[in-house]
Formats: structure tokens, C-alpha cells, sequence
């Protein structure tokens, strides 16, 4: 197995080789207050305050450092003669130093959520159409959750019976434990075993809710969907989670927006895109159509001479702009992406009137520049060019 070298001890307290005794207690004093087992949550904190310990314990000695000095990790961990192997036993100032980090947090308590406890979020995905998420709407929904058991009111104990005190915590739903470490006596606390916590036994248990207090139950919800809401969307239902435990707050309810995509809109912030075709003679002479918009049925004139990827605004005929806040400040616009419709089928008459047509047009080839096509021009719309 590779084995890893340890660091050098004065770059682990983070100070330089020529610091003095009481550089090296202070820096020893901010480490192990902020890498403490029993009080930081870091998920390395052991091993970092472990690595402090021993750091301190060799240059809090003068002989020890002398040796370090000298020879490095080997001088105190048995690999030279005189060594000094093994971290058996305290060292200088250590339970002055103890008393002063520890003090104030119960001398080695953990630290717990004994009070308390707000109850959980909860998801609920919600599907809506495009017109629902342009102009908003108000959509019932239906939520399982856990809910307070409204036969016992929450307390988990039968109608006519109390909970009583737990004797192994005395109410307060927590055991201590003294335990002994390297670095002394530490105080464990942990919730009862007996009552999980709760401080109160429940001999005779609700029959609804079989002692928890808790019931699952569907909850029918109002959802207020504002205009402009786009997929994925989160609307926050405060309060609507689950219930807190030990007569915490409930938590919230999220819903989440899917809008199902149009048969014919296409959405792109707060415009919306419509491609739609007319037939060449359209095109070369211009005309007045009837186009869909989510407004209804809008009257719009093609110019003579429209080529395909030609781009025609409906101001204000997009989605609303929503703000932050939940309110919306104006609207977008709607894009008619114009593509000219080539006949595949002609009738004879048809024929007869492109041939007669071709004759008076001419039939020269004129190159287009290289990239320009319709697709760039659509681009050079969206972008401003």
C-alpha cells in the first residue's frame, strides 16, 4: 500500500520556521476551534484536526522541535536515534487551551437540532398549455402529503389520554454520555433511545395515526399561474410542505411548469415565432392574409416581391414580460417567418402560365453571395443586423 508523507508541521499551522512559542499557540488556537470534531461540520474535520494536534504537540516542545528541525518527521516518530515516537500522554497548555475553545459550546457537545424542526419541501410537476403560460390562469391541483392527524391533533396519543414525560431523558428528549479520547473526557449527547427523541412516552396511541400524529392526506390546491411563465418555471406555495416536527413550521410546496408545445408557435423569450407559407404569386405581387395569433386572427400585408425568410413583426402580439416580482411590464412581439411555397403539381392551365411567364422573365442564373441564405437571414433578423 503507497503510504502518504505527512506535511511539514509548520505549513499545517500555517506559520514560518522562525516563529516564536506564542505564534505557534495562536495559530494552534484558531485551527483547532475551526477543525474540532465536536464542532465543525466539515467532513474532514478529524483528520485536519488530528493533523493540527500532532503539529502543535512537536513545535509547542522545545526538544522535539529542536529534533524536527533537524531531522524532520523521522527525529519524532522513532526512524533516528533518541527519537521521539509515538503521542502518548498531554502536552504543554493543552487543557488551558481545551477550556477556553470548548467552554462555551458544552465542552465537547455536538452540536444537534434539539428544537424545532421545519417539515419538508415538497415537488409537484404541473402541465399547462401555451396559451396558459402566455396569458396565466388558475389551475387546481391535488397534493398527498403528510399532514397533523386531526384526531389526536398531532400529539399521537388516543382521545382521552396525555403523553406522558419520558423518565430515561426527563422531557427533554436527549441522553448525554461521557466518553474518553485523546483528547479527554467529551460529553455525547444523542436523542432517547426510549421516546426517539420526542421527550414524552405514548402509552395509549391514536388509532388513526398509530402514535406518529401524522396522516397522510390529499390536499386540494389553488394555482395562481402568472402571464409569461416559461418551461420550468417554479411557483412557491409557502407553507404547503410537509408539517415541522416538534412544533416547527411546514415546509413548501414547489410547483414546477411544463408548458406542452403548440401545434404551430414556437417561443423564444418573449416573442413568438410563426412560419407560414404562401404560394408564389403572393410572393411577386404582394397580398393581405389572415394569420393566427394568440390574440386571435390578425389581418397582415405581404409586400410584392416577398422572399422566403422574410421576417414580418406584430408588435406587442408576444408573451407578456414577467418581471420578478410576479408582475409584467409590456408584451413581446410576434415573428412571421414568410416561406414561399414552390408547386410540385401543376394543372395544364398552370403549366401553360409559368411557360408563358418564364418566357417574359428570362432565364439567367444569378449567384448569390456565399453564406447568405435563409437561414442566415433569419439569423441577421434575431440579431439586428
Amino acid at each position: 500500500m503507497e503510504r502518504t508523507m505527512p506535511r511539514d508541521y509548520y505549513d499545517v499551522l500555517g506559520v514560518s520556521r522562525s516563529a516564536s512559542k506564542d505564534d505557534i499557540k495562536r495559530a494552534f488556537r484558531r485551527l483547532a476551534r475551526q477543525y474540532h470534531p465536536d464542532v465543525s461540520d466539515a467532513p474532514d474535520a478529524e483528520e485536519r484536526f488530528k493533523e493540527v494536534n500532532e503539529a502543535y504537540r512537536v513545535l509547542s516542545d522545545d526538544d522535539k522541535r529542536a529534533a524536527y528541525d533537524r531531522f524532520g518527521h523521522a527525529g519524532v516518530n522513532g526512524g533516528m536515534p533518541g527519537g521521539f515516537g509515538g503521542f502518548s500522554g498531554g502536552f504543554p497548555g493543552f487543557d488551558e487551551i481545551f477550556e477556553e475553545f470548548f467552554g462555551g459550546f458544552g465542552m465537547g457537545t455536538r452540536r444537534r437540532r434539539s428544537g424545532p424542526i421545519q417539515g419538508r419541501d415538497l415537488r409537484y410537476d404541473l402541465t399547462i398549455d401555451f396559451e396558459q403560460a402566455v396569458f396565466g390562469a388558475e389551475v387546481d391541483i391535488e397534493v398527498k402529503r403528510r399532514d397533523t392527524c386531526d384526531v389526536c391533533h398531532g400529539s399521537g396519543a388516543k382521545p382521552g389520554t396525555s403523553p406522558r414525560t419520558c423518565p430515561d431523558c426527563n422531557g427533554t428528549g436527549q441522553v448525554r454520555q461521557v466518553r474518553q479520547t485523546f483528547l479527554g473526557s467529551m460529553v455525547n449527547v444523542s436523542d432517547c433511545p426510549r421516546c426517539r427523541g420526542r421527550g414524552e412516552i405514548i402509552d395509549s396511541p391514536c388509532e388513526q395515526c398509530a402514535g406518529s400524529g401524522i396522516v397522510q392526506r390529499a390536499r386540494k390546491l389553488t394555482v395562481s399561474i402568472p402571464p409569461g411563465v416559461d418551461d420550468g418555471t417554479q411557483i412557491r406555495l409557502g407553507g404547503e410542505g410537509e408539517p415541522g416536527q416538534r412544533n416547527g413550521p411546514p415546509g413548501d410546496l414547489y410547483v414546477v411548469l411544463h408548458v406542452t408545445p403548440h401545434e404551430f408557435f414556437k417561443r423564444r423569450d418573449s416573442d413568438i415565432i410563426l412560419e407560414v407559407s404562401i404560394n408564389v404569386a403572393q410572393a411577386a405581387l404582394g397580398d393581405s392574409i389572415h394569420v393566427p395569433t394568440v390574440d386571435g386572427e390578425e389581418e397582415v400585408t405581404v409586400p410584392p416581391g416577398t422572399q422566403s425568410g422574410k421576417v414580418i413583426r406584430l408588435r406587442g402580439k408576444g408573451v407578456p414580460r414577467l418581471r420578478r416580482d410576479g408582475t409584467t411590464s409590456g408584451r413581446g412581439d410576434q415573428l412571421l417567418v414568410i416561406t414561399v411555397d414552390i408547386p410540385t403539381k401543376l394543372t395544364k392551365e398552370q403549366r401553360d402560365l409559368f411557360e408563358e411567364l418564364s418566357q417574359t422573365l428570362g432565364k439567367e442564373v444569378t449567384p448569390q453571395k456565399a453564406g447568405r441564405g435563409f437561414m442566415d437571414r433569419v439569423a441577421d433578423f434575431f440579431s439586428g443586423t
